[in-house]
């Protein structure tokens, strides 16, 4: 993969320097600019357009979760990761409602940073059976009959899969099918359901009741 360029938002200038030195870890990164505030934030984004911004939640004037909403609006492609030291799980929630694709802790280890963020990048995001039931007691709304029997039941069970936390990779062994032919599975469901990411498609499986609540995926055929 390309080096991913990255924007790094936060009003102190000792968490900047943290997660610029984590970054520095991993090659595939690049920092481009550290700012300590959501307007200079959006500023720089229109500037550099990074691929990926980590934003600190609690900011002065502008917090994480309202710089992240104005951003999306003006850049809906650029990827944010929203950085805190709460693990109060509504902020997570408000940051997804926002348009955020992740939600990373700053007390955990920069092994784990560099593994998250490269899943982010790449869009393979597993997310743990806790957060999903989480997620679904959230944001769960009335089925939509008419999306939920536009998808072919194979498409169901992938659907099923990535609601668990599966990644393609697990997907395709877990199904008997290539990792390629998993990833044009879900490029025609994104498409059928007008969603862009797996979190969306998590949010929607919980929604119809197509998640599955233990990784029982459906044995090889």
């Amino acid at each position: 993969m390309n080096r991913c360029r990255v924007l790094v938002v936060d009003d102190h200038a000792h968490a900047r320097e943290a997660m610029c030195e984590i970054l520095a870890m991993d090659e595939r990164f690049e920092v481009i600019g550290a700012v300590g505030s959501g307007a200079e934030a959006i500023e720089r984004t229109g500037l550099w357009m990074p691929d990926l911004i980590l934003i600190d939640i609690q900011m002065p004037k502008m917090d994480g979760l309202e710089t992240t909403r104005r951003i999306k609006l003006e850049f809906p492609y650029v990827k944010i990761v929203i950085v805190t030291v709460s693990d109060e799980i509504s902020y997570l929630f408000e940051a997804l409602k926002q348009g955020a694709q992740g939600y990373l802790l700053k007390n955990l280890a920069p092994s784990t940073w560099i593994q998250y963020l490269l899943a982010i990048v790449s869009e393979e995001v597993p997310l743990s059976r806790e957060l999903a039931f989480q997620i679904l007691k959230e944001f769960a709304v009335a089925s939509v009959k008419e999306e939920r029997e536009a998808l072919t039941a194979r498409e169901k069970e992938i659907l099923g899969c990535v609601s668990s936390g599966s990644t393609n990779k697990e997907i395709a062994a877990t199904l008997g099918i290539s990792e390629h032919t998993v990833k044009n599975h879900l490029k025609n469901i994104l498409q059928k359901l007008q969603l862009q990411n797996r979190t969306q498609l998590t949010r929607y499986a919980m929604e119809q009741g197509l998640a599955s609540r233990e990784r029982d995926f459906p044995k090889k055929r």
